[in-house]
């Protein structure tokens, strides 16, 4: 991690689960961090868990990545106040169970899904890209927190998953876009796509799917943070273009 000591990480999605856990962990590992959300009192309340000298390198910005125009300006403010962003972790996601793809009034939910699960990550990629370039750096990497239901739907006769498998069938097909896009621009910069498992988070409305089994294997956000770590940290010559992490015996 010594590369990235003092250099500048950006993580969506910061407020909770996956995010929160990357802040820590990145932040703990010398870098300095800017987390995007839309609740800034949980990106307080995330500065405030920290020990004093991380604190002071870990940045946050309110930010909605299903607005272009907020992602614009966000990523402006990163320029002008932190010189720019070497590192972007997409992590944020949401998925609304149970609005069905055939169900009415449903107009919101997939729009908003799509918003902010593909043209978020898009949108966040092409900014934090356009910085690299324009800053002639070219060692950055792009990562994408994607899902397993992003290459492998799973059936359930409980409830519907809607929208959210195909936005992460999109991101799958996205993260190949980006890498050809990056080696066709001549740039080192690379481009990851992490796919995990089920993964104790907010994303999940436990009253609709219900605890999980105390049985059950599971990732914590935690170890989807080390796995961003072990990916930024691969040689010059290596990329990780996709990671798929599975709690052991997950069944789906």
């Amino acid at each position: 991690m010594d590369r990235w000591t003092n250099r500048v990480a950006v993580v969506t999605g910061a407020s909770s689960g996956i995010g929160a856990a990357c802040c820590k962990d990145l932040v703990s590992k010398g870098m300095i961090v800017v987390g995007l959300a839309r609740r800034e009192d949980r990106l307080q309340e995330l500065k405030d868990s920290l020990p004093a000298d991380q604190a002071k390198r870990f940045h946050f910005h309110k930010c909605d990545v299903s607005e272009e125009q907020d992602v614009i300006d966000t990523f402006k403010w990163i320029d002008s106040t932190l010189g720019g962003a070497d590192v972007l972790v997409n992590n944020a996601g949401i998925v609304r169970l149970n609005v069905g793809i055939t169900h009415e009034g449903n107009s919101k939910d997939l729009r908003d899904t799509l918003n902010t699960n593909v043209l978020g990550v898009s949108w966040c990629t092409r900014e934090a890209f356009r910085s690299l370039q324009e800053r002639k750096v070219d060692d950055g990497h792009i990562l994408i927190i994607n899902s397993v239901v992003g290459h492998k739907i799973p059936v359930s006769s409980h409830f519907t998953l809607g929208m959210y498998p195909p936005s992460k069938y999109a991101v799958t097909a996205l993260t190949e876009i980006l890498r050809q896009e990056f080696m066709n621009k001549k740039t080192k910069t690379k481009i990851t796509s992490i796919s995990p498992g089920a993964t104790d988070t907010e994303i999940f409305d436990k009253t609709i799917v219900g605890d999980f089994p105390e049985d059950l294997t599971i990732l914590r956000s935690k170890d989807v943070a080390d796995a961003i770590t072990y990916c930024i940290q691969t040689p010059p010559n290596v990329q990780i273009h996709e990671l798929t992490i599975r709690p052991v015996g997950e069944t789906i």
